[in-house]
């Protein structure tokens, strides 16, 4: 404990100067938030139930950006993971005014679809296919700054234990990040895609072997990933893929978890193993009795972004993530492909012994600045301290 607190202490020295501001609030199951590309003041909400909220943090004003509560699952049931749950926008977007969304459908049907400012009403899917269950249904997208390809996040098609066995089998699209390249209102498989050629696996497979990585994100500086894999019954991770990859990486479930054997003791090679895991031993007695003094217990990581914003030097280059359950909020870096220089911001950023706070994203704006996302309707912004 002694040694703990000595790091705390030198965790306050160094990266104490930072904090957060509420910066929009009374939102409906707020699930992401992303910066506007020609705006710096304008962030785009994702509400759960199916709605997009433009919201100005300097005026704090706001608007309904896109409302598909027609068609989008409704998650009215405690812990139900489906909804609304990822969105981008076009790359192009100041010419296009396009963007995309991530849903599951009222059929249990994941939908990736293209919109543009120009006709609200006139969808265009690119993509859809069913969930064997309700949940794991991954969500994110985002396109990659080096390639211009939208990657997607899709879960290992849910229950316990992936009883499928989906994340290991490459002919399933299941349990991995998918790269396609967008043409109009359709989809091509990249030539550079690691199965290309494969006869026994999906040409969008670009890496595979995940539970569920419920929020993954790019490095703005170099285009290095990260993906925060949900985990089953007692790890979290992190794992890291640098920009020189050229995909094809099998990050280990169901065999393993974290860096645990999970499934059994089956020798698989060329295993990716996490950069950084934590315990999911959080119960509900600690979520609503007491935090963990040391801080390294939670039940579902949440993905984050690295700090490129101008704002706060001293954290510039760190990798930000938290855990839903728990509302810990850590950061590291990745050096030569290995977490250093972990650090947990939980007591300074005034969040996580709260336990009516639980943090259900992360986001960036077109300055590198993050916000944090509260399930129970808030959005904040870390900022330095004034």
């Amino acid at each position: 404990m002694k040694i703990f607190y000595s790091i705390l202490i030198l965790s306050k020295i160094l990266y104490g100067d930072f904090t957060v501001i509420p910066v929009a609030e009374n939102l409906d199951k707020p699930v992401f938030v992303q910066g506007f590309p020609d705006n710096t003041d304008e962030i785009i909400v994702i509400e759960q139930a199916g709605k997009l909220k433009k919201i100005n943090t300097s005026t704090g004003s706001e608007e309904l950006f896109l409302d598909i509560t027609d068609r989008v699952h409704n998650p009215v049931i405690p812990g139900d993971e489906r909804g609304l749950l990822g969105f981008t926008f076009s790359l192009d977007y100041k010419k296009s005014k396009s963007f995309f969304v991530n849903y599951v459908n009222k059929n249990n049907e994941s939908v990736i679809s293209r919109f543009s400012l120009d006709n609200f009403k006139n969808e265009n899917i690119i993509l859809k296919f069913q969930q064997p269950f309700p949940n794991h249904n991954g969500g994110m997208l985002a396109f990659g700054p080096n390639d211009g390809y939208l990657y997607i996040s899709v879960g290992d098609g849910g229950d316990s234990g992936d009883p499928l066995n989906h994340a290991q089998n490459i002919n399933t699209i299941y349990g991995t990040i998918l790269r396609i390249e967008v043409l109009g209102n359709k989809y091509s498989i990249p030539k550079t895609n690691p199965f290309v050629g494969n006869d026994r696996a999906k040409k969008e497979i670009w890496a595979f072997g995940l539970r569920n990585p419920w929020r993954f994100s790019f490095d703005k500086l170099n285009g290095d990933l990260y993906i925060a894999d949900v985990g089953q019954s007692k790890w979290e991770e992190v794992n890291f893929q640098s920009f020189k990859s050229r995909g094809g990486e099998n990050y280990g479930w169901n065999y393993y978890e974290g860096n645990h054997k999970y499934k059994n003791n089956k020798i698989i090679e060329n295993i990716i193993m996490p950069v950084f895991e934590y315990s999911n031993d959080m119960n509900y007695m600690k979520v609503l009795f007491g935090w963990d003094e040391e801080g390294l217990d939670g039940c579902s990581i949440t993905g984050g972004y690295v700090y490129r914003g101008k704002s706060i030097p001293e954290i510039y280059g760190k990798y930000f993530f938290s855990d839903y359950c728990s509302g810990n909020i850590w950061s590291l870096k990745i050096e030569n492909g290995i977490a250093i220089d972990v650090q947990n911001h939980t007591r300074e950023l005034s969040l996580g012994q709260n336990e009516s706070v639980y943090i259900s994203s992360f986001g960036e704006d077109k300055n590198g600045e993050i916000y944090i996302v509260d399930y129970n309707g808030t959005i904040f912004k870390i900022i330095k301290k004034i």
